[in-house]
């Protein structure tokens, strides 16, 4: 990246107050992450995926562009909202994709719901569900899940985007994903 984190932190709080032309001059700054993250998690899909990178990307920056309130506290935050983005569009194609076809959901892992094909769609909806009651009974993990998973945000991005330590985001990232399995056991059973 060209750029200093503070200098995107100046071009976010610039947009947020309204000034187009530093969506402009933001955008190609963070375009290369957009993607970089994109892309990582569209790797884990299956080759039959329909859903491309560049859309990913491109329906992420709608929503962000696309909010009422564009108030982001620095470069981590960010994208951590585009991880939030990216989820709720994967789980929107996935829902798309499941409506079309009925099925028993059979049991998986978090690593398996990234392949989603018209077969695994329904798991990922059953993933987001169960990342919704997570949120429920504990909000920073659901969150911890959300940029670690769907926006590849690192432990220590995601530890500043939460402000925590980065051995909290490690705690959190294991408890989730043991709470997350035995949740997603015991809802296709």
């Amino acid at each position: 990246m060209n750029r200093e984190p503070k200098d995107i932190t100046q071009l976010l709080a610039a947009w947020g107050q309204g000034d187009q032309a530093a969506l402009d001059r933001l955008m190609p700054l963070v375009y290369g992450e957009l993607r970089r993250l994109a892309h990582g998690y569209m790797n884990r899909q299956r080759t039959e995926h329909t859903l491309q990178t560049t859309a990913l990307i491109h329906e992420a920056y709608l929503k962000l562009v696309g909010q009422p309130d564009k108030q982001f506290s620095d470069r981590a935050h960010f994208f951590g909202v585009a991880a939030r983005a990216m989820r709720h569009i994967l789980v929107d194609y996935a829902r798309a994709r499941s409506s079309k076809k009925r099925g028993e959901v059979q049991p998986i892992s978090l690593e398996d719901v990234a392949f989603v094909s018209s077969d695994r769609a329904a798991e990922l909806v059953a993933l987001d569900q169960a990342l919704t009651a997570l949120a429920r009974v504990d909000q920073r993990k659901s969150q911890v899940v959300e940029m670690r998973y769907f926006g590849g945000l690192s432990q220590e991005e995601t530890a500043q985007v939460l402000k925590v330590s980065v051995e909290t985001v490690k705690r959190d990232w294991r408890l989730a994903k043991l709470w997350l399995l035995r949740e997603l056991s015991s809802n296709s059973e």
